[in-house]
């Protein structure tokens, strides 16, 4: 009679016959698999050999002849491989369960000293399992196309399952290589009973002494327990709910479980404890154990089996795409290596040398990203556009102050873009009030001084009506005998809510190029608006913009000059990382005259002193700000919200002065028309959810009380705070977290001790993560997964490896970096982000 091995043999070469066109078996190679798989484990054959040929053969559909091909050619080997094992006499270091049992003294324990030695027998036959997994994995060259295919070819995956994996977001065999854990449990510690300690997270090795289940609370809940020993000692195990557990255990079993020791009755217990039969396996206990992010409907177990059936055979596959030259210079593990340590991982230190890896391939890919983008936009032609210094000094004595030494160097650099002929791309990070329009107004001078146009995008309409001032001011207007540069008619203001009539206008304006600055919203980049000249595109807040829609502003003019402005300081590590295209220039001075704001975090008991602060303020004639962190109390009932606290407020506590409400449910035109009452001095507090974030200029508002001020980030509280105190009066932002949590308030004493925005992003960085920062800003990269944007050191050494890799192949022309080539395309997505 044949064997299993003979008769897969017999197919594949059938196969190999007929051209690999997967009818050697009627309706596919993969209809074989029940009956053959039955018969493999009925003689006990290799499971790593039934596992590859289960994957090899459901994937096989989906390859092309080439990638079927070299799947037969692997499959041959390892069927070869493992009949000349077979022939080949062998002495079993590891015992089968069966003469474990017949071995054990009469009170089936086992000793301190056979547990150890047990443990030893486990960490050979993990060693003899990994060679034989490495003796079965296929060659570098093989196509890795099967990491396409469906999860569906994985044995016991159907669709029900893949739709369960489907909302992890995994889709295809690739998924799983980088669906990474999201934390690990330490349990490669191996102790005796007797020598383990209450808390420790540990090992142990043992027999089963005795087993039951028990139902407790009428019934609703069932108890399995377990007591065990290895001959020092004795521990309890339960588990809730589990009544399985009993039909898989059995007196005198040897088993091997994990977990972390608890104390009941002044005995030892386990709670719900990770267990295998001590010949399995060990996927659960005695290692370091990855812990997954789960879905409903499906287990860690579960999970970590599919996990480890995918990775132990496919991470040996992948191809690296690093240059060697690089691996060598950082001293990075290989892909394949990284891959498999960092879902099951032999040490701590081979977890740590994996998670660098991928850590680095991150940074690394995306610094090439931006690299690749610099070269792009510095390699551009583009028109200059000079400014005199006598002309320049003028139209500097026209604004009424004296420019800061930041505002002076930033000037200088713009100034310098313009006149290079290469389109500008700078960033402009300043504080709140540190004068960035001012120098985007300069900017605008210099463009229109020479015939040109320019457009200056903002997020709201509330906020382009005040920019529009604002340049009204400062570019139109005789100064002494200093003509100005600009007339009324020239800058337009352009809204969702500008008349029909003159939006036709201002397009007619543009087109023929009679109107030479224009402000607006996203009105700006709608199909109809056309510029004659459009020579500087100034974006404000660029983070709360899409790339998409920058990159419709710039299409506008044939390679503009960008200048995107943001009052969000942004920490050097991030702007090295995901600015890295951009010029970037910092303002970090306010002008002369303005106060710093005084700040202070008060306990929620201390509230009624506030108010008697804000009623005295008004009084006084000055407005306030007052911002909740959610909108109604059914987004999170414990949380103060603002339609509940603004309708108390203006009943309970405030009912002589005028209360308006803002928060993100409003329609826009809702939005615009109370921040334009409360600017206008209609209400005297306007209470708001985060939307006043990046708000109007209100000169006479003087404080701010943020409640629930836990549950913003520094740097969002910062802006906050920029939102009072912008005239010459003393100005106080106030901020009262939920509790009276030490650590909560201590986070919030940062906001006491510095106004510098750049102290506070830094800390916000390390605290909360990179989000809050990076908004809408790239289209194509994927989300980071491994690295950490708070490691300096890292970044710099992806930064400094990215440059020497542009300096010798910038176009990736180079044969051996064609895989490299594959991966920056997939990192970044079908197209470039966005240079802005």
């Amino acid at each position: 009679m044949s064997s299993p091995i003979e008769k897969l043999q017999k197919f594949l070469k059938l196969e190999v016959e007929r051209g690999y066109d997967n009818r050697a078996v009627v309706g596919g190679l993969d209809k074989i698999l029940p009956n053959w798989e039955n018969e493999a484990r009925s003689l006990k054959l290799n499971e790593n050999l039934i596992q590859t040929v289960i994957q090899r053969l459901n994937a096989y559909q989906h390859l092309d002849t080439s990638q079927r091909a070299a799947t037969l050619q692997e499959l041959f080997q390892m069927l070869q491989s493992i009949q000349e094992t077979s022939r080949q006499p062998t002495s079993s270091q590891f015992q089968p369960r069966q003469q474990l049992s017949a071995g054990r003294s009469d009170d089936s324990t086992l000793s301190a000293h056979s547990a150890a030695k047990q443990s030893k027998n486990i960490s050979i036959e993990r060693q003899k399992r990994s060679n034989k997994i490495s003796d079965l994995r296929p060659s570098k060259q093989t196509s890795e196309a099967g990491l396409n295919a469906p999860l569906t070819v994985l044995p016991g995956i159907g669709q029900r399952n893949s739709q369960i994996l489907h909302e992890l977001g995994l889709n295809n065999l690739g998924d799983l290589l980088y669906f990474f854990p999201r934390r690990y449990d330490d349990y490669s510690q191996l102790k005796p009973i007797n020598r383990v300690q209450y808390g420790e997270e540990l090992t142990i090795i043992a027999t089963v002494q005795s087993l039951s289940t028990r139902p407790v609370r009428g019934g609703q809940l069932q108890i399995t327990e377990a007591v065990v020993t290895d001959g020092s000692g004795f521990i309890r195990l339960t588990w809730f709910n589990k009544p399985w557990i009993e039909k898989n255990l059995h007196h005198g079993d040897q088993i091997v479980f994990s977990g972390k020791v608890d104390m009941y009755l002044g005995r030892l217990v386990m709670n719900d404890p990770e267990w295998e039969h001590i010949e399995q396996q060990h996927l659960h206990t005695n290692r370091i154990v990855p812990v997954y992010p789960l879905t409903s409907h499906i287990t860690q177990r579960q999970l970590r089996r599919i996990m480890y059936q995918t990775v132990t055979f496919w991470a040996p596959r992948v191809t690296e795409y690093l240059p060697e030259s690089t691996r060598q210079s950082v001293g990075l593990v290989d892909l394949s290596t990284a891959l498999l340590q960092v879902h099951f991982p032999d040490s701590s230190e081979n977890l740590a040398a994996a998670r660098e890896r991928l850590a680095f391939d991150e940074i690394f890919l995306m610094q090439l990203g931006v690299l690749r983008e610099k070269q792009a936009w510095q390699s551009a032609q583009s028109e200059i556009y000079d400014s005199p210094e006598d002309w320049l000094n003028q139209q500097i004595s026209r604004i009424p102050f004296n420019l800061t030494q930041a505002q002076q160097k930033v000037l200088q650099e713009v100034r310098c873009d313009l006149a290079s002929g290469h389109p500008m791309n700078r960033l402009l990070q300043g504080d709140v009030g540190s004068g960035k329009t001012v120098i985007a107004a300069l900017g605008i001078a210099i463009v229109a001084r020479n015939g040109a146009q320019s457009a200056l995008m903002a997020p709201t309409s509330i906020l382009a009506e005040q920019h529009y001032r604002n340049l009204l001011n400062l570019l139109t207007g005789d100064h002494g005998d200093i003509p100005s540069i600009l007339t009324p008619e020239q800058i337009a203001l352009l809204i969702g809510d500008t008349p029909e009539p003159e939006k036709q206008s201002i397009r007619q304006g543009l087109s023929d190029g009679s109107i030479k600055l224009v402000i607006g919203t996203h009105a700006l980049i709608e199909d109809p608006v056309e510029f004659q000249h459009l020579q500087l595109a100034v974006v404000d807040e660029q983070h709360r913009f899409g790339v998409a829609q920058r990159s419709a502003l710039r299409v506008k003019g044939k390679n503009p000059h960008l200048l995107v402005m943001t009052a969000t300081p942004i920490p050097r590590s991030l702007a090295l990382t995901i600015y890295g295209d951009l010029d970037l220039s910092v303002m970090d001075e306010l002008p002369p005259g303005r106060q710093p704001i005084e700040t202070h975090v008060v306990l929620p008991l201390e509230r009624e002193r506030i108010y008697q602060l804000i009623r005295s303020e008004i009084r006084a004639g000055h407005q306030v700000f007052i911002i909740y962190p959610f909108i109604e109390k059914g987004d999170r009932d414990e949380a103060m919200a603002a339609v509940e606290e603004h309708d108390r407020l203006q009943k309970e506590i405030f009912p002589q002065f005028k209360l308006g409400l803002l928060h993100g449910r409003m329609r826009p035109s809702e939005k615009d028309q109370v921040m334009k009452d409360f600017r206008d001095g209609i209400f005297q507090v306007l209470v708001s959810t985060s939307v006043v974030e990046v708000g109007v200029d209100v000169p006479n508002a003087t404080v701010m009380l943020v409640e629930g001020a836990n549950r913003f980030g520094l740097a969002q509280l910062h802006q906050f705070r920029g939102r009072v105190g912008r005239g010459q009066d003393k100005a106080y932002c106030i901020l009262i977290p939920e509790t009276e949590d030490a650590i909560e308030n201590e986070r919030l004493a940062a906001m006491e001790e510095t106004n510098d925005g750049f102290v506070l992003a830094e800390r916000d960085l390390d605290q909360r993560g990179p989000g809050s920062f990076l908004g809408t800003r790239q289209s194509g990269f994927a989300e980071l997964k491994m690295a950490n944007l708070t490691d300096i050191h890292l970044i710099e050494k992806a930064r400094l490896q990215a440059r020497k890799f542009f300096e010798l192949d910038p176009d990736f022309r180079n044969p051996e970096h064609a895989n490299l080539a594959t991966m920056m395309a997939r990192f970044w997505g079908n197209g470039r982000g966005d240079i802005s």
